[in-house]
């Protein structure tokens, strides 16, 4: 559904600031799964929209994290579950986040990390964040594994 915002801005609150990425490619189906930056990492798992809808996504969210970012309803969403199996398995990861949108169709990320994970054989929880398309946190989740 389209829509349009007509939000005030108060322009004194303007602030540049740094970006917190750490790594290249971003793209899913571009990181290899055996990429250095992945090893031990807290693993951010991004759809596509996020980054433009949540304005403080870089000091909240992607600071001290290795990103992947993909759009579920555009991509290959069975692609995206086999290669977070393999980033999963290959990698001991700290932690997993999930950010999506509100809108239905981002349910597909959350999908792809939690049945990866359980595919990798892995216990590790995923939080998963769900942000308005406002640009507010609606919604945050922890999903513990089923061997748990």
């Amino acid at each position: 559904m389209i829509r349009q915002f007509n939000k005030e801005v108060n322009e004194s609150q303007d602030i540049r600031v740094n970006s917190r990425l750490k790594q290249w490619p971003v793209q899913l189906s571009l990181v290899p799964a055996t990429a250095p930056y992945l090893k031990r990492a807290d693993l951010l798992i991004t759809a596509d929209c996020v980054p433009f809808a949540y304005g403080n996504y870089h000091n909240d969210f992607l600071k001290d994290r290795a990103v992947v970012v993909g759009c579920p309803k555009l991509d290959d969403i069975e692609y995206y579950t086999d290669k977070l199996t393999d980033i999963i398995k290959l990698n001991d990861l700290e932690s997993i986040t999930v950010l999506k949108m509100e809108v239905p169709c981002c349910s597909g990320m959350m999908y792809a990390a939690k049945t990866a994970r359980d595919r990798s054989g892995s216990d590790i929880p995923i939080k998963v964040v769900t942000i308005g398309i406002e640009g507010d946190i609606i919604k945050e989740s922890m999903f513990k594994s089923k061997k748990l």
